[in-house]
């Protein structure tokens, strides 16, 4: 019979998160000797490796990637119990690690947490913002509970739920020429130079579809956040799809202009996301029914 204890699992879990035993043991509070010998004991009663071994670094294994998320599940129900058991029933507690991209995380992560934040304060959540491609690769390694990216997942094993709508917008200085121009068409990109995000992201694959119905241009920068695209056009360095969210202020300003391209498609969705084996509990249920639309 199977007699793993909490602790081995929480160790599994936090060498998983943490990237290595001895980040795990100072998360946990443990000495590093204890944590080996906890991950030990579990793959000892388990029958099984949860992690391949190659010059003393641990990398998580097609076993330990498939238990990962009942281990998690495991816990979050252990402690669900404890709470549900207390006086202390109604209030959320534990970690929430949530992913997002690029522009939702910089522009948009107030919509996003804000009301989930104000009301379980005893929660404590974690924020990752990168580009989709990592984000997406966070929620299926299950280093990640849930995410906010832009565009289409196309996995079966995430659940995409839509949240809300987006744009972007063809930017560029105010003294630009095709600024200055009247009623574009697609003849006037000829040539232009471009600034796009970097591979990886879902504004880039929208980039690429958009540039492919244009003349051909030159793509002069590639840069990963939309901050640094933003004072690349101000600096007069091209121009570049820039959400509307992220210019609203230096298109008031003065500091960026506009291009009007109705020929082109330039919206997109927001979606949350969460791996279809991640454990729906009562932090992921509260949050996503905040969310939801």
């Amino acid at each position: 019979m199977i007699s793993f204890s909490p602790k081995q699992l929480e160790v599994f879990v936090a060498i998983t998160l943490q990237g290595s035993v001895k980040a795990a043991a100072k998360v946990l509070h443990l000495t590093q000797p204890a944590a080996s010998m906890a991950l030990a004991e579990l793959e000892k009663q388990l029958g099984s490796s949860l992690f391949d071994r190659d010059k003393g670094r641990l990398f998580l294994n097609e076993k330990g990637k498939d238990l990962l998320p009942l281990a998690q599940e495991i816990l979050e129900r252990m402690r669900e119990l404890e709470q549900r058991a207390s006086d202390a029933q109604d209030t959320l507690r534990g970690n929430f690690r949530v992913g997002a991209s690029n522009t939702v995380g910089n522009y948009l992560v107030g919509d996003l947490l804000g009301h989930f934040v104000n009301r379980h304060e005893a929660v404590t959540v974690h924020l990752q913002v990168a580009n989709s491609d990592e984000i997406v690769k966070g929620i299926l390694e299950h280093s990640l509970d849930v995410a906010c990216i832009e565009g289409e997942v196309v996995n079966t094993d995430i659940e995409a739920i839509a949240w809300r709508d987006d744009q972007l917008q063809i930017c560029a200085r105010p003294d630009h020429p095709l600024a200055l121009k009247k009623h574009l068409q697609e003849s006037d990109f000829e040539n232009q130079r471009w600034i796009l995000r970097e591979q990886g992201s879902a504004t880039r694959l929208l980039c690429e579809r958009e540039l492919s119905r244009l003349p051909q241009g030159h793509v002069v920068m590639e840069l990963g956040q939309v901050e640094a695209i933003k004072q690349a056009v101000i600096a007069g360095l091209g121009i570049a799809f820039l959400p509307k969210v992220a210019v609203t202020y230096a298109l008031e300003s003065g500091r960026l202009a506009r291009l009007d391209t109705p020929f082109l498609n330039l919206d997109r969705k927001l979606s949350i996301i969460y791996h279809k084996q991640r454990y729906r509990g009562r932090l992921m249920d509260n949050f996503l029914s905040m969310v939801a639309v």
